[in-house]
């Protein structure tokens, strides 16, 4: 990788927001995912819609939704952005893992890395929060981005 300075730093190396202002309008999506694991028995109760609480893939998409329009709001350097779409998938991957794939687009001057990934994490935890009643054991993980395009960074595919 080569070296590249860091964007939320400035010259001193103290943090600000990175001044967007010149950049170009274009149309930018990102892609994250992230893993709820758990024993087969809660994992088939919650793709079955089986919880005391509820349905809680609904609440875990609406989570994931709520979240990524308020990114901004939580992660301190993060510009507020309008967005143009926010999808939250869930499906079980195995007996033991549900996995949860977002996309957030938007046409503007920044990316949508972080409301994808902040949907991401938030809908699994809204997951993990509908089922801890019956496996507080819960693990999840693997939260990264899986790709991104648009902007002049260029695209970004994760390796298989």
């Amino acid at each position: 990788m080569s070296e590249q300075r860091l964007t939320h730093l400035d010259a001193k190396g103290q943090a600000h927001i990175v001044d967007i202002g010149e950049k170009a309008i274009t149309r930018r999506r990102a892609i994250a995912q992230a893993r709820l694991s758990g024993e087969p028995q809660t994992i088939a109760t919650i793709l079955g819609g089986g919880l005391n609480k509820g349905d809680a893939l609904a609440v875990a998409r609406i989570a994931g939704i709520m979240a990524a329009k308020k990114t901004a709001d939580m992660i301190p350097l993060c510009h507020p952005i309008p967005l143009t779409k926010v999808s939250v998938d869930i499906e079980g991957e195995s007996e033991t893992v549900i996995l949860v794939r977002t996309t957030a687009e938007t046409t503007g001057q920044t990316g949508v890395e972080m409301e994808a990934l902040v949907a991401a994490s938030t809908a699994a935890l809204a997951l993990y929060d509908m089922a801890k009643a019956i496996d507080r054991a819960m693990v999840i993980s693997d939260l990264c981005l899986v790709e991104k395009s648009g902007g002049k960074s260029g695209d970004y595919q994760r390796a298989p």
